[in-house]
């Protein structure tokens, strides 16, 4: 099955099998290893990404439910080798231990802030919850986002 996704600002085509997930089109076909498979049930967040303006677990999406649909991945947040302001934010704070959820935190983290750039910590700690770290990092994930965050 083709599938065509405008994919960071750019459209690119897929051939993948009609059961694929959107993580796996993005990783497998695409070559943008940025988002992580770990748990495949939606649970850590670690494949987080953006479809049509909307934060999902893409591998909880079918490629083809993308299809001629927006996507952002962790891979669009850098700019000309500058790192975004977020991404930095958790190189400084230390929030980045083994660095698998680190993608999902960074596309949850930079939705937030899109939403609302003047984040509470209380607002930052219950927008984190889909995301899990599992090296214990999340006071310096809070910390990184409260750096940013104009709140």
């Amino acid at each position: 099955m083709l599938i065509r996704v405008l994919v960071n600002g750019e459209w690119r085509e897929a051939d993948v099998w009609p059961g694929s997930s959107l993580l796996s089109m993005l990783r497998e076909e695409l070559g943008l290893s940025g988002s992580k498979n770990a748990c495949e049930q939606g649970e850590c967040g670690s494949c987080s990404v953006w479809l049509d303006g909307e934060l999902v677990c893409s591998c909880l999406v079918l490629a083809a439910q993308a299809h001629e649909h927006e996507v952002q991945t962790v891979e669009s947040l850098a700019r000309d080798d500058v790192l975004h302001p977020v991404q930095a934010a958790f190189l400084e704070a230390g929030a980045v231990q083994c660095g698998f959820c680190t993608p999902g935190m960074l596309m949850n983290a930079y939705a937030m802030l899109l939403k609302n750039p003047k984040l509470t910590r209380k607002q930052i700690i219950d927008g984190m919850e889909m995301n899990l770290c599992r090296c214990s990092a999340h006071t310096r994930i809070v910390k990184a986002i409260e750096s940013v965050s104009k709140g």
